[in-house]
C-alpha cells in the first residue's frame, strides 16, 4: 500500500512538472515589437508569409529551423 502511494505521488509530481514546463506554445505569442515570440507564432507567420508570396519555401523553412529547430532560439520564450 505504501509503495502504491509513493508511485501515485511520483506520477502526479512528474505530470505537473511536465505540464508546467510545457506551457508556452498553446497560443500565438508576439513580443512588444509585434514580431512572433514563440514557436507556434513563428511557424504560423512563416506559413502565412510563404502563402502570400513574401517568403520562399526555403526562407520560411530556414527561419523555422533557426528559431524552432533542435537548437532554436525560441524554445524558452513564452
Amino acid at each position: 500500500m505504501r509503495m502504491q502511494i509513493i508511485i501515485v505521488l511520483s506520477a502526479a509530481l512528474i505530470f505537473f512538472m511536465g505540464y508546467e514546463g510545457g506551457k508556452g506554445n498553446q497560443t500565438l505569442t508576439y513580443g512588444d515589437t509585434g514580431f512572433p515570440k514563440n514557436c507556434r507564432a513563428i511557424v504560423a507567420e512563416n506559413i502565412n508569409g510563404y502563402r502570400y508570396g513574401e517568403f520562399s519555401a526555403e526562407d520560411a523553412l530556414s527561419s523555422i529551423n533557426r528559431n524552432c529547430g533542435e537548437f532554436g532560439y525560441s524554445w524558452d520564450n513564452r
